[in-house]
């Protein structure tokens, strides 16, 4: 009876251990892909550890960060969703205050100088720091955060694996954080099997929609990011709260209603579209730039040609570049273990 209790627990021991070690072994650091240029982020200043990116993906889900610990990072930034807040047109935060922008998704930050809707973050360990103490978003200070991480059983631990000893100081916060977001790396769309040549093609439709793309829409939407990370007026209408975008974090007349260029890769999940989410759909998306775009301040040059506003598409146009678009979606990335919360 002894012997077979014993084989039992044996087994039980080594199943573990093996899914330990499967789990273990998705740790592989941070990997440009191979049709990615250079990224921004300065990796020298932080190196991705498995330690460190532990740390950060137990922060980015960590209610803790919010005032009443409700709220956390993944709240907004949904994994299913591309890491946004699928389903509302501005972001949701403690006590269901509204924001005023559609929380964008969190993908690719590596290869992005600045951040946010407006710009008016320059650095990816700074981030962070913004929600945490936004009145409608956690609204919390720093300092309380560190006071409550030091008092939980598991951080201190973690953050000497991570950095060496326990202590738990705001640079090291952001930089576990920052860790988890640089590997949240979305390139493993069909469009990136194509262009690797790994032996997938585009479909008649998608081949004919990818070169419409590229005659009316890759001026702002550079591949392979799909955003050349600019800051541009397309043309919405003036919202009611006035959102004036760029200019409120530069004063420079010329960025007023300018709003960062989003990428256009994951589009499947990432509804509602625009800086505050008034488009629920592709469609209402196109009739926008085929012909509700306004002449409001500073509109892109590119969408005023010639005396007319906005980019002609026909129907068969429409429907050959959505069939592209969706060859952008990243399923990989959405169902991805390594990112979800643990």
């Amino acid at each position: 009876m002894r012997t077979r209790i014993y084989v039992i627990v044996m087994l039980i021991t080594a199943a573990f251990a093996a899914c330990h070690k499967e789990v273990a072994s998705l740790f592989r650091g941070f990997e440009k892909p191979a049709n990615f240029n250079t990224p921004a982020y300065k990796l020298e200043n932080n190196p991705v550890t498995e330690a460190g990116f532990v740390l950060g993906r137990k922060l980015f889900y960590e209610p803790r960060l919010s005032r009443n610990n409700t709220i956390s990072c993944g709240s907004c930034h949904i994994q299913s969703s591309a890491f946004t807040q699928h389903g509302h047109d501005v972001s949701h935060g403690i006590d269901d205050r509204l924001g005023s922008r559609n929380s964008p998704p969190i993908m690719n930050l590596a290869w992005s100088p600045l951040l946010m809707w407006d710009g008016g973050v320059f650095d990816l360990d700074l981030q962070p720091i913004v929600p945490i103490t936004n009145h409608v978003e956690m609204d919390e200070t720093v300092e309380n955060v560190i006071s409550k991480l030091q008092q939980h059983p598991d951080y201190p631990g973690m953050f000497r694996q991570a950095f060496g000893s326990p202590e738990i100081t705001t640079a090291r916060l952001l930089k576990a954080l920052s860790q988890f977001m640089v590997m949240c790396i979305s390139s493993n769309s069909k469009y990136d099997s194509v262009v690797r040549g790994q032996g997938t093609v585009f479909t008649s439709d998608e081949q004919a929609g990818y070169e419409i793309f590229k005659t009316k829409c890759s001026a702002c939407h550079a591949e392979p990011l799909f955003t050349d990370n600019s800051f541009r007026n397309n043309g919405l209408s003036i919202a009611n709260n006035n959102d004036e975008g760029r200019y409120t974090v530069t004063l420079n007349a010329a960025d007023r209603y300018r709003f960062k260029v989003p990428s256009l890769r994951n589009l499947a999940y990432t509804a509602p579209y625009m800086h505050d989410g008034r488009f629920y759909t592709l469609d209402a998306v196109f009739d926008h730039y085929s012909r509700q775009v306004k002449n409001t301040p500073n509109l892109d040059a590119l969408l005023q040609r010639n005396g007319v506003l906005g980019i002609t598409l026909t129907t068969a146009e429409r429907v050959q570049l959505l069939a592209f678009l969706q060859t952008l979606n990243d399923r990989q990335f959405i169902t991805d273990p390594r990112f979800s919360e643990q």
